[in-house]
């Protein structure tokens, strides 16, 4: 089999792969169940692999080079064009051949295990940081509905709820009482969260070179 190219349109369970020969003509277009992928690209000749840079792609990528082949990862959006029939996951194995191969194609740097580990990190943080600003939203807003007014800020709220809670006279009920201790102990929770990912990240970049080098930059 004189294969040169193969797109994969990946998925959870089952990928749709496209196989081109030198010339770009069509060799198979077929479906793999997610165990027999690396057997079917252990037993295939090293050639050029292209996928779209979505879920697992930096995975599978880095399995598929260990096998010897060479693969290139593109955003979505510039694999888009290539899809010359109705959007099918065969159609979008096809588009992904084809584009790999363009001179002028612009590639995703394939993310290592620790590149990815430190990304997670990041975007775990960043959910960390919405849940705290929607917790505090909320504290907030309760609030308001009995005629206490918060200032904007996290530490306005630690401060002023404790004070609220020990105020037996601001005729707030028993049961939300309960309900402001609950809510007020899930915000501190998940401050101590951003805190700690905090920590984590810099100790990360003070540990890491190129990461020092990027903070120089001016901006």
């Amino acid at each position: 089999m004189n294969i040169s190219t193969v797109g994969i349109d990946l998925a959870k369970n089952v990928f749709q792969i496209h196989g081109a020969n030198e010339r770009g003509k069509k060799l198979w277009n077929k479906q793999l169940q997610r165990k027999q992928v690396l057997k079917f690209f252990t037993r295939l000749p090293p050639c050029l692999i292209g996928m779209e840079a979505c879920g697992s792609a930096h995975f599978w990528a880095r399995k598929l080079e260990e096998l010897g082949h060479t693969v290139k990862l593109m955003a979505p959006q510039f694999v888009k064009p290539y899809v010359k029939t109705n959007k099918n996951d065969a159609a979008d194995a096809e588009a992904i051949c084809e584009a790999v191969t363009r001179p002028s194609m612009r590639f995703v740097p394939i993310k290592n295990g620790e590149q990815q580990a430190i990304l997670s990190i990041h975007r775990a943080r960043q959910g960390f940081v919405k849940a705290r600003t929607a917790q505090a939203n909320k504290i907030r807003g309760l609030l308001m509905e009995y005629g206490i007014i918060i200032p904007q800020g996290i530490v306005n709220i630690n401060k002023n709820t404790q004070e609220i809670l020990e105020d037996a006279e601001n005729e707030l009920p028993g049961i939300f009482r309960q309900l402001l201790q609950r809510l007020t102990s899930h915000l501190k929770e998940l401050v101590l969260q951003v805190i700690a990912l905090d920590s984590q990240i810099q100790a990360y970049h003070k540990a890491n070179e190129a990461s020092k080098k990027l903070a120089e930059i001016p901006g």
